[in-house]
């Protein structure tokens, strides 16, 4: 007895608060907080977006505040070279080609966020609801995306500006006929890998509607690569609208695209190498950007990848 007292003795009881044994000390993060972490330490992909920033903000602003219009012509300063006055220089009719490459920003942009957007939009829908239902129902939707998808792109694209006219509008529905199959494709192959989970499962067993499972649990746990493939649609679809618009398929005059402001260009590029100069680059930078995001989102957002 005296020598189990001893013992006790001997050690001495440590004083601590319950709350700061049981606090973590580590914050917990959530899994698009870590994606967003991850992406922000990619540099390229965070230059890529600060630079997409501009030129949105260069297409929106430019055209308000500047002198010139893009559509008023100057035959007294036709082809003028860069300069303090006209810092792109000018066209064959004396149009700015600053504030033309802008104008042409917001086209451009506003076709390549719009198809991307409708193309999303069908490619969820059709997808989520093929890979959910299964069976018989995906038979028969994938083999019906399978036939468009046998058309060739281009062709679609070109009859449809051809026999309703060369507009905004025609050119994105056009793009958007069969350019949400690989949407659906990739959403379908996601819904087939997530329908059997736990979380769907205890959602079913609650009695949660078709929909409710859907778009309220299957297709938000699906939304990494449905980003990655939105930001990669964008680029592919101001890519076409401007090799539309570089084979004369593109907007009717005045308005102006990069693809229509390349196609105006060529001509001249041997003695007015700006007029071609300044669309083409922008077109690479922005195509650039764009695909660069979308690597980095891939790379963020792919468990494993993580180290």
């Amino acid at each position: 007895m005296t020598s189990s007292v001893g013992e006790k003795e001997k050690f001495v009881l440590v004083r601590q608060n319950l709350e700061e044994a049981e606090k973590i000390e580590k914050k917990s993060i959530s899994f698009w907080g870590d994606a967003f972490y991850r992406f922000r330490q990619n540099k390229l992909a965070m230059f890529c977006v600060f630079l997409l920033l501009v030129l949105v903000a260069m297409a929106i602003f430019v055209p308000w505040f500047s002198k010139y219009d893009y559509d008023t012509n100057d035959l007294m300063n036709t082809n003028q070279p860069p300069s303090a006055k006209h810092w792109f220089g000018t066209d064959d009719l004396g149009r700015d080609v600053f504030v033309r490459t802008w104008v042409g920003a917001r086209i451009s942009l506003t076709i390549g966020v719009v198809a991307a957007l409708i193309d999303l939009l069908i490619g969820v829908v059709w997808g989520g609801i093929a890979g959910y239902k299964g069976g018989r129902v995906d038979e028969v939707m994938m083999r019906i995306a399978d036939i468009l998808n046998g058309i060739p792109y281009l062709l679609v694209i070109i009859l449809f500006m051809v026999v309703f006219g060369q507009e905004l509008w025609t050119m994105i529905l056009a793009m958007t006929v069969t350019g949400w199959i690989n949407m659906a494709r990739i959403v379908r192959g996601q819904v087939l890998q997530l329908k059997n989970q736990e979380f769907v499962l205890a959602a079913r067993t609650l009695g949660a509607s078709f929909n409710r499972i859907l778009f309220k649990h299957v297709i938000p746990n699906a939304m990494g690569p449905i980003l990655v493939t939105l930001t990669l649609t964008i680029p592919s679809a101001i890519f076409t609208e401007a090799f539309l618009s570089f084979l004369g398929l593109g907007l009717n005059p005045p308005l102006a695209s990069w693809g229509t402001m390349a196609n105006e260009g060529l001509p001249a590029l041997e003695y007015y190498p700006w007029r071609l100069f300044f669309p083409a680059t922008f077109i690479c930078l922005t195509m650039f950007a764009l695909n660069v995001i979308g690597d980095g989102l891939r790379d963020a957002i792919d468990p494993r990848l993580r180290k």
